[in-house]
């Protein structure tokens, strides 16, 4: 199979709207498993309130890092064949599964963090990827 990234066509608007999106499964996960999680990383609610890290960058830092993911599926569903939903959730998966869980795993074993952090993080990349393959996968841009 020859590849060419000629053919690869970015839909801009896919990927701020995945990025967006998986940004929203991102805040309703973390949501449903604040305690745990933050029971997982040895902090309390008080702690992270009082950090004085702006949110602001935070979000914005959370935003751009799932901006170049949207991209970067994007680009693997089309150079891997016809640009589909299918094939968007299935490049998703395919790199959380070669990239995320491999590069987390590696770090909480080394980090001597539990497993139930692991499932939460994991978990939730696992969601948010899917959402961001199938916006992008499914939403081609026009001619």
């Amino acid at each position: 199979m020859e590849i060419e990234p000629s053919r690869v066509r970015q839909n801009f608007l896919a990927i701020v709207v995945a990025a967006i999106a998986c940004f929203l499964v991102q805040m309703g996960w973390y949501s449903y498993f604040s305690a745990a999680w933050v029971t997982g990383i040895g902090r309390t609610p008080e702690w992270l309130n009082h950090t004085g890290v702006n949110p602001a960058l935070q979000y914005g830092a959370a935003l751009l890092a799932e901006a170049v993911m949207a991209v970067v599926i994007s680009c693997v569903t089309q150079l891997t064949g016809p640009q589909t939903l299918f094939r968007g959730i299935k490049a998703a998966l395919l790199l959380w599964l070669g990239f995320v869980v491999p590069v987390l795993a590696v770090n909480y074993v080394f980090e001597v963090r539990t497993w139930a952090l692991f499932g939460i993080n994991i978990g939730f990349w696992l969601a948010g990827m899917i959402v961001m393959g199938a916006i992008v996968g499914e939403w081609k841009k026009r001619a």
